[in-house]
């Protein structure tokens, strides 16, 4: 196995659905302009509330890729 080093980065997805689907939103866009995602770390979760009423959730999340060779 070779030696790797790893970047990590911070990233926040948004949902009106879960926080579940915000870290799965924020790491399907990462994964768009990021190779080799490797591991994703939830670090916070919180809600917006408006009116009494969650009206969406968020997810910060650190995620490592690998630096190409």
């Amino acid at each position: 196995m070779s030696d790797s080093i790893y970047k990590i980065i911070e990233v926040v997805g948004t949902s009106e659905v879960s926080w579940e689907d915000a870290a799965n939103k924020a790491i399907e866009r990462a994964a768009k302009t990021l190779d080799d995602l490797r591991i994703a770390e939830v670090t916070s979760q919180d809600l917006k509330i408006e009116d009494g009423k969650v009206v969406s959730y968020r997810t910060k999340l650190r995620l490592s890729f690998r630096f190409r060779d």
